[in-house]
């Protein structure tokens, strides 16, 4: 049997074709241009574009400030040292104009007008001898049976006792007018606000017993700057909201005829709805921000999510012929439902990316797929 020999030479050559073969293996061949320029403009995300359109917005002027009490009456004593008896409304308790609220005793009042009913009656008395005694001394006046003298004197009598029917009768009217008031009646139509009578307590005239919400009328009191103010007049309609989450549309009915010089700001006063005070939302003394109505004007708007909000700012995304994004700094506007003005930054024939826009970065490559029909215009504000 024959033995195989290598020769030093073929077996390094051998190794030489083996390595070779590794390196191709480990190390493959890079791709062509064609490929990595290929795999490089794949599109990184599919989205949806419109363009801008117009629509009618409205133009609203925002403002705060207190809800009050259009008027609030203050119902006080007339009598003088009597006893509160009874009272007859509480606070909230709606009541009518004349209405009995609080009566007090009347039973020194009574004893007063019976007094000066009877001096009514002996001053008629005296009053009707002295009319027959002048009666007589102008018939004697001409016979000389009676002095002059007398006669005056039984002229002035009569005179005398007609001077004091009047001021018994005048007696008479004030005692009548003390009983009266113990009885306390609204003077309108309203709301009870306060209640400080109570019963058994004597008081003096003019002591507050109650306050009084009148008609019932609220009022809106915001406040404005001066340079807002020639933006407003009677009638503008304004849309309050209080704390609680309740709103009600009033009406402008003045505006105050001057400016706070603290401030800088002017009060412009808003009826609201009549029975506002009866309205649990609604009561005087809440705090309360609004807006004034002041008409609509044209404004070029994009769906809300067009928009991305990126470090405090507002951008949207163009769409280039190239199928690649630009990032557009806008300022945003007003809004209503969900679409949003665009005050600068884009124009009208301006394709935006709407779908999508939150996930891309400037000079992306996308692909447009849909573009969405555009929704009619939106509606004019109410006036």
């Amino acid at each position: 049997m024959k033995t195989l020999t290598f020769k030093p030479l073929a077996v390094a050559i051998a190794a030489c074709c083996l390595l070779a073969g590794a390196g191709v293996a480990l190390y493959p061949a890079p791709s062509s241009a064609a490929d990595e320029k290929k795999a490089v403009q794949k599109p990184a995300l599919t989205v949806t574009t419109t363009k801008p359109q117009t629509s009618k917005l409205p133009i609203k002027l925002s403002a705060n400030g207190n809800v009050a009490a259009w008027q609030e009456a203050i119902i006080g004593s007339e009598s003088n040292g009597l006893r509160l008896t009874d009272v007859r409304v509480n606070v909230g308790d709606v009541v009518r104009a004349g209405q009995v609220l609080a009566v007090f005793s009347s039973d020194t009042v009574n004893a007063d007008v019976a007094q000066a009913r009877a001096a009514v009656l002996e001053a008629e008395a005296n009053a009707a001898e002295a009319s027959a005694n002048a009666a007589r001394a102008r018939s004697l006046q001409t016979t000389g049976a009676i002095s002059a003298q007398q006669i005056s004197q039984y002229l002035t009598a009569e005179q005398t006792a007609n001077a004091r029917i009047a001021s018994s009768r005048a007696q008479l009217a004030q005692q009548q007018l003390r009983l009266k008031y113990t009885q306390v009646t609204a003077p309108d139509s309203g709301v009870i606000s306060s209640r400080s009578a109570t019963v058994g307590s004597v008081v003096g005239a003019g002591t507050e017993l109650f306050r009084l919400i009148r008609q019932g009328r609220l009022e809106w009191r915001a406040e404005v700057t001066a340079a807002e103010l020639l933006n407003l007049k009677a009638g503008t309609l304004a849309e309050v909201k209080a704390a609680n989450g309740s709103v009600l549309t009033g009406k402008v009915r003045m505006i105050a005829p001057t400016v706070d010089p603290q401030t800088r700001s002017a009060l412009v006063y808003v009826d609201l709805p009549a029975g506002a005070a009866g309205n649990a939302p609604f009561k005087a003394g809440m705090y309360a921000s609004g807006a004034f109505e002041l008409g609509t004007s044209g404004a070029l708007t994009v769906p809300q999510q067009a928009i991305a909000v990126r470090d405090g700012f507002s951008y949207v995304f163009r769409l280039n012929p190239d199928q690649r994004v630009s990032q557009i700094k806008v300022q945003p506007g007003r809004r209503l439902t969900d679409r949003i003005e665009i005050v600068s930054g884009i124009t009208a024939d301006t394709t935006i990316v709407v779908n999508g826009a939150g996930f891309l970065n400037d000079g992306d490559l996308v692909r447009n797929i849909v573009t969405p029909v555009a929704s009619p215009a939106a509606a004019p504000a109410r006036k």
